[in-house]
């Protein structure tokens, strides 16, 4: 991929090389959470768009929504598919770029009129998809990013496609979250970043050579723009610097990257008082092995989990779900501190919410949010791109502190305040999330599965979340959950 290029300092703990590609100023930062929240406001980056719209992605559906027209009324259709024609009908100088990971063109066969809208796409001069196969068997192309002018950025976990719209409200049955077959689904929580300025830039680089990899066309750098930021949008973090991590397995002509994997280390080991985190899976053997290292410390940090109580879909939980059972166990074999959790949230009425988003916060110094998961395949198979702020000693530490309230309020049913009252009348997160939670609108604590020995040997084998593409075609003598972590018995 992109050969390193430091541009801006290192910070301590962010080294360009190892556990990130590049760290680049950001002039403004806003992590946006919820697909409610991004949608209206990739609708409203994308409006502001002069020369290239780079959408880089797991998968799209062209007819979802985002966002309704603003009270000016700007008169663009309120789905993707129709958005992007009647963008690029209105700006001759645009052109718009669209790379999806190749399995998911299958799927999209069978959404109704999706072909349509792909078809009229392909046949616009300035629209451009293609379908990413740069990639081992078996792995995906998993980065979610959207890229304007090189001057403004989306980097995190939510897809532009269907059933990801939500509110942070998570609504029981609320009649908005209708998927584009007319059915309903349930409460989705997701995150991503909004960035602008140079490490927009180096994103919009980035999706420029995964797109050449894909595709063998080079496109050039956009250059002129500097003020490019949604103004509907919040400004959370002004003239910080952000590093970029990515994941992508050796597969011609991409050169494998490990940089996740090894900031995701660094950051465990770094952590002095809490991590709190937010993932669809933990089933990661190297990140479990740093855990119970920490869990089994005299005054190790605390780690609170927020996973969603399944996997979304039977082969995932066979794979994902009872990893994290054997996992838990190997961990809480150490942890006599009772130190590491796992929480699930639910909505008022009861019903699972289903965790998407990829948040690692530390110690309220460092803020993570990308597209990989606590899982194997996001560090070793998959490609992936994760952007982390280090605040450590500055004043933005005070917008970290309020966004990881935000978030633990939004998964209890309560003001943030109250958050920050209880973990300071308690002394910690862990403590603070048991006085809080209850009935209702709130967090449960993971309870282990019975596992039968045919799902225990899927997961202990890693049958189907393999470490690498080299171990895909290993037996399963020679790989497994348990290769030096200690499990019980």
């Amino acid at each position: 991929m992109v050969g390193v290029l430091l541009s801006a300092e290192a910070k301590p703990g962010l080294t360009p090389g190892s556990n990130c590609w590049r760290v680049e100023a950001a002039t403004r930062a806003a992590l946006v959470v919820d697909a409610d929240a991004y949608f209206r406001v990739v609708r409203e980056a994308m409006l502001k768009a002069e020369r290239r719209i780079m959408l880089i992605g797991w998968d799209f559906d062209a007819r979802i929504r985002i966002g309704e027209p603003g009270p000016d009324g700007d008169g663009a259709p309120e789905t993707i598919g129709d958005f992007i024609l009647w963008l690029a009908d209105r700006r001759p100088d645009l052109d718009i770029f669209l790379l999806r990971w190749d399995f998911g063109a299958i799927k999209a066969l069978f959404r109704g009129i999706t072909p349509l809208t792909l078809l009229r796409w392909w046949r616009h001069p300035r629209i451009h998809v293609k379908l990413d196969a740069i990639h081992p068997p078996g792995a995906s192309h998993h980065q979610k990013i959207v890229a304007i002018d090189d001057c403004f950025a989306f980097c995190g976990g939510i897809d532009i496609t269907a059933r990801r719209w939500d509110t942070r409200d998570h609504e029981d049955a609320d009649p908005r979250r209708i998927g584009s077959d007319g059915k309903p689904y349930g409460p989705w929580h997701d995150a991503t970043m909004a960035l602008e300025g140079p490490v927009a830039a180096a994103l919009g680089e980035l999706a420029r050579e995964r797109w050449r990899c894909a595709t063998e066309q080079r496109l050039p750098a956009i250059e002129g723009r500097s003020e490019c930021w949604p103004e509907s949008l919040e400004v959370q973090f002004r003239d910080t610097e952000v590093a970029i991590s990515r994941t992508a397995p050796d597969f011609e002509p991409v050169e494998e990257c490990r940089e996740i994997e090894a900031l995701y280390l660094d950051l465990i080991g770094r952590a002095r008082r809490f991590i709190y985190a937010e993932s669809q899976y933990f089933a990661s053997r190297p990140i479990a092995e740093a855990i119970a290292k920490r869990m089994a410390e005299p005054d190790g940090p605390e780690i609170v989990l927020i996973n969603p109580e399944q996997a979304d879909g039977w082969l995932e939980q066979q794979a994902m779900d009872t990893a994290r059972a054997r996992l838990w166990e190997a961990i809480e074999e150490v942890d006599h501190a009772d130190r590491f959790r796992i929480y699930h949230p639910f909505t008022r009425g009861g019903a699972p919410i289903y965790v998407h988003a990829k948040i690692m916060i530390v110690d309220d110094e460092v803020l993570r949010v990308g597209s990989s998961n606590w899982n194997n395949r996001s560090l070793r198979l998959d490609t992936e791109c994760d952007v982390t702020i280090d605040a450590a000693g500055k004043d933005e530490t005070a917008a970290i502190v309020q966004l990881r309230e935000g978030l633990m309020a939004e998964h209890l049913g309560a003001e943030p305040a109250a958050v920050a009252r209880a973990i300071a009348e308690t002394g910690g997160l862990i403590a603070a999330i048991e006085r809080m939670r209850g009935p209702g609108r709130t967090l449960r604590p993971y309870v282990k599965p019975e596992l039968g020995k045919i799902e225990q040997a899927l997961a202990d084998g890693e049958v189907l979340d393999p470490e690498g593409p080299d171990e895909m075609f290993e037996p399963l003598t020679k790989r497994g959950l348990f290769r030096r972590l200690r499990r019980p018995g």
